[in-house]
Parts: C-alpha cells; sequence; structure tokens
C-alpha cells in the first residue's frame, strides 16, 4: 500500500511564501508521477503541478505557473512544492497525489491518480 502525507500548510500573508511537502511511503518508479491538486470550499478540485519521479518532465496550472515549483526528493521519498507570491485566490486545501501507472509524461485529471493524501490547508490572507 502507499500512503502520502502532507505538511506544511498555513497562515500567509498575500505576497508570501510557503513550502508543502508530501511524504510517501513505498518505492516509486520512473513509471510514478506525483502531483499536487488543491479544492477551495463548494469547487471543484483543480490540478496545481505535477512531475515525473524520474526524468524532468514537469507540468503547471496557468494560475500557478511563474509562482509555484514542483520538486522532489527521491531519496526522502518526498515531494515538495514552493509557493511564492501566494495571493487570496490561492487559499484551498492543498493534496498530493500519485499517479502509479503513467508510462510518459503527467496527467492534470484527478481521477487518473491512484492514490491521495490527507490535505493540508493553506489560507492566505489578503
Amino acid at each position: 500500500q502507499v500512503q502520502l502525507v502532507e505538511s506544511g500548510g498555513g497562515l500567509v500573508q498575500a505576497g508570501g511564501s510557503l513550502r508543502l511537502s508530501c511524504a510517501a511511503s513505498g518505492r516509486t518508479s520512473s513509471n510514478c508521477v506525483m502531483g499536487w491538486f488543491r479544492q477551495a470550499p463548494g469547487k471543484e478540485r483543480e490540478f496545481v503541478a505535477a512531475i515525473r519521479w524520474s526524468g524532468s518532465s514537469t507540468l503547471y496550472a496557468d494560475s500557478v505557473k511563474d509562482r509555484f515549483t514542483i520538486s522532489r526528493d527521491n531519496a526522502k521519498n518526498t515531494l515538495y512544492l514552493q509557493m511564492n507570491s501566494l495571493k487570496s485566490e490561492d487559499t484551498a486545501v492543498y493534496y498530493c497525489a500519485l499517479d502509479m501507472f503513467r508510462l510518459v509524461g503527467t496527467s492534470i485529471k484527478p481521477t487518473e491518480y491512484d492514490y491521495w493524501g490527507q490535505g493540508t490547508q493553506v489560507t492566505v490572507s489578503s
């Protein structure tokens, strides 16, 4: 079984920065993709960013491109999301997710991910 645990959420003022972490149990491979999604109350879960566990392929939502950076530490089995220039629109519960079976590229659809963490709240005050 795979377990994902997010951490690093909190309250930050607009323009500030925050780094989220996602610790994954189990071994990953070059066929795995990890991503970040977010969901605000009353809204659908939306894609934020994704990265292949092996290689350099990344993908960002237009709303966070140039502000957020997704990265990984394979030795620690941990995924990160560095969030800079935060704004109120970024307020949401942030989830990390794992796609175990994608051979190439990344995915932006939550239904294509196999495992999910419990989420961590990010609140940006304006």
